[in-house]
């Protein structure tokens, strides 16, 4: 992928958001498929229906890190 250029699809102004939130989703489910969602298919295929799944999940794992003073929101001392 080329940030810089510009894309050759014609999309209406519902879909190019829909689609950018179910690229994103995916960016993440790899990005933390370690600490989030281990317990799931490696392979598995985020779709438009997975988004907010996705984003509830990291949500979750991220207040329950949290909780227990780990992870990267821990100051150091």
């Amino acid at each position: 992928m080329n940030p810089g250029k510009k894309s050759r699809r014609k999309l209406d102004p519902e879909t190019a958001p829909a689609m950018a939130r179910v690229r994103e989703a995916r960016r993440a489910y790899r990005k933390f498929y370690a600490m989030c969602f281990w317990s799931y298919r490696k392979d598995l295929r985020i779709g438009h229906g997975d988004v907010d799944w996705v984003t509830e999940t990291l949500k979750k794992k991220r207040r329950h890190a949290c909780l227990e003073g780990g992870g990267a929101n821990r100051r150091s001392r």
